[in-house]
């Protein structure tokens, strides 16, 4: 399996090329729109096409590149079951998997940050297991901190705070060697104590992650809930696009 990080300073997000190159399947995780073409040349330089697309939630903070990428490769859109888009796509429920060759993707629903994400956990059959290697978390647990609640909490964080609270505790069901690649770091809107340092670890942010230290849901909902950062600037019309699946000239 290959694996390619992609960071973009201007939104402090993070995208991934990933997949088996034995197969040829390839796949990008939390595409940005800026970034298509970039995508493209690596899967070229490794020698694979681009399969899929997954999306661990509608983004708020930055438009897609689903749609560009899809076009260019016909590759599969993925998201979240119940992600309520406005294109085709193939949704993928909780628990559910994909598999790209030797690399196995599967589903595992996350909702909080936004109330349909998932985090992609994965595997290499190439490693003579299929326990989980890595997993993409989006949003929900970052390097330091959790995401937000408020973006698409609809009127009520508080309860999108409640379901993250549940969702990290599914990830912290992970081994601890599981490394952690999240979709945003230091300098984010989408998070407030985010690190400089983009991955890390289950282990590691099951000990060290201070938004994950509070002594149950309740001390966790309300450090949730306060000091959060402004919105992102034009995130209805962010969310909007990504819904509808523009890309940024349609937009």
């Amino acid at each position: 399996m290959i694996l390619r990080p992609f960071l973009y300073e201007e939104t402090a997000c993070a995208s991934y090329l990933f997949g088996c190159l034995s197969d040829s399947q390839l796949a990008v995780v939390d595409p940005q729109a800026e970034l298509v073409d970039a995508y493209l040349e690596a899967a070229e330089r490794a020698g694979a096409p681009i399969a899929a697309v997954f999306e661990t939630h509608v983004q708020a903070d930055h438009v897609s590149g689903l749609p560009a990428l899809v076009e260019a490769t016909r590759a599969t859109p993925y998201l979240p079951a119940n992600a309520e888009v406005e294109f085709p796509h193939t949704a993928l429920r909780d628990g559910e998997v994909v598999e790209l060759g030797n690399t196995i993707v599967r589903a595992l629903a996350t909702p909080g940050h936004a109330p349909a994400h998932n985090a992609y956990v994965v595997a290499d059959r190439r490693r003579g297991t299929e326990e989980p290697w890595l997993v993409f978390t989006g949003d929900s647990l970052l390097v330091g901190d959790v995401g937000r609640p408020d973006l698409h909490a609809g009127g009520d964080p508080e309860l999108r705070a409640r379901e993250l609270f549940r969702s990290i505790g599914r990830l912290l069901e992970l081994p601890d060697h599981t490394l952690v690649y999240p979709s945003h770091f230091g300098g984010s809107v989408c998070g407030r104590a985010l690190s400089a340092n983009p991955f890390s670890s289950i282990g590691f942010e099951r000990v060290n992650n201070q938004a994950l230290a509070h002594a149950g849901e309740e001390a966790f909902v309300r450090a949730l809930l306060v000091d959060l950062p402004p919105p992102p600037v034009d995130q209805t019309a962010i969310v909007a696009a990504n819904r509808r699946g523009l890309s940024p000239t349609q937009a």
